[in-house]
């Protein structure tokens, strides 16, 4: 899953020298499969990159794809500690939508110690939709818990009276994920921070304008 639904966020991930070797071996998988992509990077590479050797990285994963799906569960927790924190705090539904655009901006997307490359859901989404369906599917899986979410509180704020009449949650829902996905694209591509801040606050914007 993306998301828990009592909001809670774990600690955030410690320094290296207070990693094990698992954790070592998964954070800089993350950070090579984020930059290079899934398939480009060897087995190797991340032995190399860690310090360790192959039976130090074979004593904790059977094979790449095992440290893949161990890779996908960090990612996502990584995912629920910057975008849903402070959520807790807020009570109107709507106003928890709005606080995960803001730290998608501000704690999410800029993360360049665990995701040097972008947002690893988006690149291993695209990288995978032609190959590797299985892979795929787990990816696609959070995706759709992330809609499940946000449709989850439009609904809560339409049962509170508190969104414009004739609002269709469903295509509200797709114009969030769709902004999501185009505004870390095009971050990935530029870096460019006044950017980012312009295509969340449309976003936001756009967000804002349901309300009643």
């Amino acid at each position: 899953m993306l998301y828990q639904t009592d909001w809670s966020v774990l600690p955030l991930p410690w320094s290296m020298n207070e990693m094990s070797l698992k954790e070592k071996i998964i954070h800089e998988a993350l950070r090579q499969f984020s930059r290079k992509g899934y398939q480009a990077t060897s087995t190797v590479d991340i032995i190399d990159a860690v310090g360790t050797s192959k039976g130090g990285l074979y004593n904790h994963f059977k094979n790449k794809e095992d440290l893949f799906f161990a890779c996908l569960d960090q990612a996502r927790k990584i995912w629920r500690i910057r975008n849903l924190q402070g959520l807790e705090e807020i009570s109107r539904p709507i106003d928890k939508i709005i606080k995960i655009l803001e730290n998608y901006r501000d704690n999410y997307l800029t993360d360049s110690e665990n995701f040097p490359g972008g947002c690893i859901f988006v690149n291993f989404a695209i990288e995978f939709s032609d190959q590797h369906p299985h892979l795929a599917k787990a990816v696609h899986e959070g995706f759709m818990n992330l809609k499940k979410m946000l449709n989850r509180l439009l609904d809560e704020e339409k049962a509170a009276g508190t969104m414009r009449s004739g609002v269709d949650c469903e295509a509200v829902v797709d114009m969030i994920f769709s902004g999501l996905m185009g505004v870390c694209v095009v971050y990935s591509a530029d870096k460019s921070q006044s950017q980012l801040d312009r295509n969340i606050k449309a976003l936001i914007n756009y967000v804002n304008g349901i309300k009643q």
